[in-house]
């Protein structure tokens, strides 16, 4: 077995919902963390910026110091050297409505959904087994509508 299949069945698309869990301490961190060692990490451009608001809103609620935040946010930096990310270009976005049609979800999820469906489709890979990793239960439940094999952190 090559290294290029190997790499290819590690790979997993995460959504925003798991990564930040990976940072902060919340129910289903230490399965997201576990996740992102095991994984390779693939999602959306949106993604470091989706992180960033949501850490900020933390930030601005009082659940993160500003010295935890300021951490964070290197090791974010740090961590998206490592990234896979997904390019927005006009066919995922046309994916992505099609998406909110199907699924009724916001905008950014079908951004991220349609980005997942895009690589599994379009991989051309015969041995790519992507797996769509999410702690949102409405965006979980679209992506098994669309057909992706997904895994729910709770």
């Amino acid at each position: 077995m090559s290294a290029t299949r190997s790499e290819a069945r590690a790979l997993a698309y995460f959504d925003t919902s798991v990564l930040v869990k990976r940072y902060v301490r919340e129910r289903g961190a230490a399965q997201a963390r576990a996740l992102l060692q095991d994984r390779q990490f693939l999602s959306s451009a949106i993604t470091p910026v989706e992180a960033v608001s949501a850490l900020s809103r933390r930030r601005a609620a009082g659940d993160l110091s500003r010295a935890n935040f300021d951490a964070i946010l290197a090791q974010l930096a740090r961590d998206r050297r490592h990234w896979a990310l997904v390019e927005v270009t006009s066919g995922i976005l046309d994916r992505a409505e099609t998406v909110i049609r199907e699924t009724g979800v916001r905008t950014l999820d079908a951004i991220h959904l349609a980005s997942a469906v895009q690589v599994q489709t379009g991989a051309g890979s015969p041995g790519l087994h992507l797996v769509f990793v999410t702690a949102d239960a409405v965006q979980h439940d679209a992506a098994l509508r669309l057909g992706l094999e997904v895994h729910h952190v709770s």
